[in-house]
């Protein structure tokens, strides 16, 4: 079961790092992609809150390594991966965990977003700078990840080889 779960955790990884450099929306500050937050409630639905946040995590840090990402992405994908996978594992409601997925990555990383762009990258943000952006990002990914899990083909395929 570990080898499994390891081997999707890879291939979530993969999609993220390489759909970072083809789909991406520029939205104020940062740069919104909602791949990632798909990719967030996957991993919670599928592999539970420790593989959400250490994919969260490769693929921030991968992304930044290829000239792609953004340092913002830290904050942002691992509280909400964190906070999806602690809601799912809780309740086992996907509209929970997409909830929780928008407010971890919208609120709480857009909040966590402003001291990092403020020392580590020189930007000067206000308090809610990045939120706005950060909510849009994560509600447009809750929505494909929403969709991809009331498919039933699509649920019934992972369900399968998990």
């Amino acid at each position: 079961m570990k080898t499994k779960k390891m081997a999707i955790s890879a291939m979530f990884i993969a999609v993220g790092v390489l759909a970072g450099n083809i789909i991406y929306i520029p939205v104020g500050a940062s740069k919104c992609f909602p791949v990632q937050h798909t990719l967030n409630i996957l991993a919670a639905v599928f592999l539970g809150p420790a593989y959400g946040v250490i994919n969260a995590f490769c693929i921030s840090l991968l992304r930044n390594f290829m000239g792609t990402g953004s340092l913002l992405a830290f904050p942002g994908s691992m509280v909400g991966a964190f906070l999806a996978g602690m809601m799912y594992k809780m309740t086992k409601n996907n509209w929970a965990t997409a909830a929780a997925e928008v407010v971890g990555t919208g609120v709480l990383g857009g909040l966590l977003a402003v001291p990092m762009a403020i020392l580590l990258m020189g930007q000067e943000a206000g308090a809610l700078a990045f939120v706005p952006s950060f909510l849009l990002s994560s509600f447009g990914g809750s929505v494909i990840a929403m969709i991809l899990l009331k498919s039933a083909h699509f649920v019934q395929a992972a369900k399968k080889s998990i």
